[in-house]
């Protein structure tokens, strides 16, 4: 975790509040009933093996499109126009937050994580119809999950598929923590919310 700490000190409180936290090093943190403990990274596996284990620890109560609450997944955006679907992304999902309160005030920074991937994933087309697709969550995630759950079961790896938010965008749900590889840190990014419901997305040091 000493990238993302200034001092020794931030670095202790960070290591702390990591132990407290993770399933891995904390037994009484419940797991998700989907997901072993023999599948979650450890220290040997390098910088981010927390973060990763994070993304399938973590779940939302509906879970997501490629995933349910008993079981997270690694989420990111693929390909040339990577960075821009990611931003798009994230942008939708922390505004839909924002509508629930009705306040478009908001200022959050987001540093980037590059992962590599050698693996095989199913690859779902960009087709009318296919109600994984689906622009609306109560539709898409349901359909989703099934799918998910399916591959997962027949020994899939993960889904690459496109981007609803951002039109030419390729993402991807890895389904199992070891194939998240060669994690480390890109560009920070700074998304300002001003009383609308788009946000300016610039570079804190360049703004």
């Amino acid at each position: 975790m000493a990238p993302l700490a200034d001092t020794a000190q931030d670095l202790e409180v960070l290591e702390m509040l990591e132990g407290l936290t993770s399933p891995r090093r904390t037994p009484a943190v419940a797991l998700p009933a989907g997901l072993d403990p023999d599948e979650l990274l450890s220290e040997a596996d390098g910088y981010g093996h927390t973060l990763v284990n994070a993304a399938f620890c973590y779940t939302r109560p509906g879970g997501n499109r490629f995933n349910g609450p008993e079981r997270g997944a690694w989420y990111a955006a693929w390909g040339p126009l990577a960075v821009a679907t990611a931003q798009t992304e994230v942008a939708w999902h922390l505004t839909r937050e924002l509508e629930a309160t009705r306040v478009f005030v908001n200022r959050t920074l987001y540093r980037e994580l590059v992962a590599g991937f050698t693996t095989d994933f199913h690859e779902i087309p960009a087709e009318a119809g296919i109600a994984a697709l689906d622009p609306d969550p109560a539709t898409a995630y349901p359909a989703g999950q099934a799918l998910a759950s399916a591959l997962l079961a027949a020994g899939g790896n993960g889904v690459l598929y496109p981007s609803l938010r951002h039109s030419g965008g390729t993402c991807l749900a890895a389904f199992r923590p070891h194939l998240v590889q060669n994690v480390r840190q890109g560009d920070t990014w700074c998304f300002s919310w001003e009383g609308a419901p788009v946000p300016a997305i610039t570079r804190p040091d360049r703004s």
